[in-house]
């Protein structure tokens, strides 16, 4: 509606001559002011948010400084970015920077909803992230009496990577599709002529993570307590992200928000002792959430008691670093080392985020000594 042309045969490459002309529709952003202003005036604590396609600036931008007054507007391009990988992208050859790029491209001051799946991805025709990496192996290896196979394993902890850096780098808010939390295995297919009226795939399985006896209660798990963390620290309302490290031989990216430094090792194979990362934060950093933990489906390869400090030696452009010691048991599944981890650390308190066989992410908050926290 924002444009005459309706978006039809027109492209937007993000030049704001496509934004700004005749072709623009006048009496459309104007009802959309109007809109907003009666929504915020009359229900101040209304949140409204934009969907679109094209890019168009400001429409999250104030009324009384020309924009159309909506709190937030929907990061579009993420949950393509990750089919886009999971469809045509070995692990091996994800490019850290595209990714952190996708992540972080929105405009100062303009509020962004992160998500790594909706509807487009879990409608019938394509694939939720969950089945597009473990496909039909959901039906017959979710079991926790079925053999750990290398898909599962893969599909576990990549799903619990892709959610948390989505959560922490790709925006100031996060949406969850129903059914993302867990892994949904299938589709939403609405009745229609073409599957006989069916209501056989207009369901969400939310039983599926209260049975102790499938997988899915640990994607599950890695969601609550991700987002528990999100509550305590905030980083979702605190300034972007800066980025230290995108690493494309490593497959490592690290990033601080909100006091909490992150660290994400996407490598398919390669486990790391001794890496060095850069931080702000002198001080002691401790293991707040473990994505190798077994309530989450890992492996248990973290010592939780281990603390770790950062120095006075300058790296990455930051002037503090701390070498992450991940001593990677001798349970290394089908050959992989501890592969795809992620890791937070904050000045307050460390949080290991998720991480696994093959894709680890590991949540560690920094602990000042005099931050009072237990």
């Amino acid at each position: 509606m924002l444009y005459h042309h309706h978006g039809m045969g027109q492209g937007f490459s993000g030049d704001y001559h496509e934004y700004f002309g005749l072709h623009v529709d006048e009496d459309a952003l104007v009802y959309l002011m109007l809109a907003n202003h009666l929504i915020h005036t009359l229900y101040p604590e209304s949140i409204t948010i934009a969907e679109d396609v094209s890019g168009m600036p400001a429409l999250c931008s104030p009324i009384s400084q020309g924009g159309c007054g909506f709190d937030y507007r929907l990061a579009m391009a993420i949950p393509d970015k990750w089919i886009q990988l999971l469809k045509e992208f070995k692990d091996e050859d994800w490019n850290m920077g595209n990714i952190v790029h996708t992540l972080t491209n929105r405009r100062y001051l303009e509020k962004c909803i992160a998500y790594a799946e909706s509807h487009d991805q879990a409608l019938v025709g394509d694939k939720t992230l969950a089945f597009w990496l473990m496909d039909a192996e959901m039906y017959t290896n979710m079991s926790v009496l079925s053999p750990f196979t290398p898909v599962i394993d893969r599909g576990i902890q990549l799903h619990k990577m892709i959610r948390l850096i989505t959560h922490a780098l790709g925006g100031e808010g996060y949406l969850n599709f129903m059914g993302n939390e867990f892994g949904h295995p299938e589709w939403l297919d609405f009745p229609r002529i073409g599957n006989n009226e069916s209501y056989h795939y207009a369901r969400r399985q939310f039983h599926l993570t209260d049975d102790d006896l499938l997988r899915y209660k640990f994607l599950n798990n890695f969601d609550r307590d991700m987002n528990k963390l999100e509550e305590r620290c905030n980083w979702l309302s605190a300034p972007q992200a800066y980025v230290s490290e995108k690493h494309e031989d490593n497959k490592v990216i690290a990033f601080e928000r909100a006091n909490l430094l992150f660290i994400f090792n996407f490598h398919p194979s390669k486990s790391y002792t001794d890496y060095r990362v850069g931080t702000k934060s002198p001080g002691k950093f401790k293991i707040v959430l473990d994505s190798d933990a077994a309530e989450y489906g890992g492996h248990q390869r973290l010592d939780h008691n281990t603390d770790f400090f950062s120095e006075a030696f300058a790296h990455n452009g930051l002037s503090y670093s701390l070498l992450f010691k991940y001593k990677s048991s001798r349970r290394i599944y089908m050959g992989h080392g501890l592969p795809h981890f992620s890791t937070i650390f904050s000045p307050l308190k460390m949080v290991p985020a998720p991480h696994f066989v093959n894709h680890h992410i590991i949540y560690i908050e920094l602990c000042a000594k005099d931050s009072g926290i237990k």
